[in-house]
């Protein structure tokens, strides 16, 4: 075959494609979608947003109606709107030759339900990230209470962490490292119920089991809250299968390489050096 020919016929393949290609392009921007295949990832037993939920703000907002045409759906604009959410983690739209189009999110999982001193209510994330409170949704977390001056529009735990001027009026990253640890340690999450942090900055855990108050004290680095529970971890495992539940109210690790108990009477004991 001729060096013309091959070339004329590779020419005329290479327009029939691109007319091909045209074609397709046109019937698919004219072809009707259907409703979007959403696919969300939870971790954990906490998913604080559930497909209809998410179908029903599409429509509202009028990203996603009856009678659609591919051409009309705006796959960055509606990423860009679920990535806003303050539940999800991350976010992927896109769409399929035909009516096809997918939404598969990773929603975000609450560690903590944090009550702040301006009686404003919000969660606490695995990453340190600030969830809005959900009117149709609950998480069985540890709640956080007392003289907390970080808001719902504070910055989130990471950003308080490199910011030096930041962790000296901020408490959000210590509230994180306790119920980090909380929700990560089996025996802690079974019970530790609730961390409220005192006007003198102090945090006290308050148990799911018994009366005591344990004071926590500071939690300015990860070392610090872990060694402060593997002595809390002793205790509940040396000191009160043989004194009793009821034997302490108050519980203090404050203190270095030692424990501090406040029996009921009011006596005082180092438990441990």
């Amino acid at each position: 075959m001729k060096t013309w020919l091959k070339k004329g016929l590779w020419l005329a393949m290479g327009l029939g494609m691109i007319v091909l290609v045209v074609i397709v392009q046109r019937e698919q921007r004219a072809t009707e979608v259907n409703k979007p295949n959403i696919i969300i990832h939870v971790k954990g037993e906490h998913a604080f947003l559930t497909k209809d939920e998410l179908h029903t703000r599409l429509k509202r907002k009028g990203f996603f109606y009856s009678g659609q045409k591919h051409e009309e759906l705006d796959v960055s604009a509606i990423e860009n709107y679920i990535r806003k959410m303050s539940e999800v983690k991350d976010v992927k739209v896109f769409t399929r030759i035909g009516n096809e189009w997918t939404i598969e999110i990773s929603v975000r999982k609450p560690i903590a339900r944090i009550f702040n001193k301006y009686n404003e209510s919000f969660y606490l994330d695995e990453d340190g990230v600030i969830m809005k409170v959900s009117n149709l949704h609950t998480a069985r977390v540890v709640v956080v209470t007392g003289y907390i001056p970080d808001r719902i529009n504070s910055l989130n735990v990471q950003e308080i962490i490199n910011n030096d001027s930041l962790k000296s009026i901020r408490k959000l990253d210590d509230v994180y490292r306790i119920s980090s640890y909380v929700c990560n340690d089996p025996v802690m999450q079974s019970l530790i119920g609730q961390i409220h942090l005192k006007k003198n900055g102090d945090f006290v855990l308050i148990p799911l089991v018994g009366d005591q108050k344990i004071i926590f004290g500071s939690a300015h680095s990860d070392e610090e809250v872990r060694e402060k529970f593997k002595k809390l971890d002793i205790f509940y495992k040396e000191a009160i299968p043989y004194e009793g539940w009821n034997k302490y109210d108050e519980i203090s690790l404050k203190y270095e390489n030692q424990i501090v108990g406040k029996k009921v009477d009011g006596y005082t004991e180092e438990i441990n050096n």
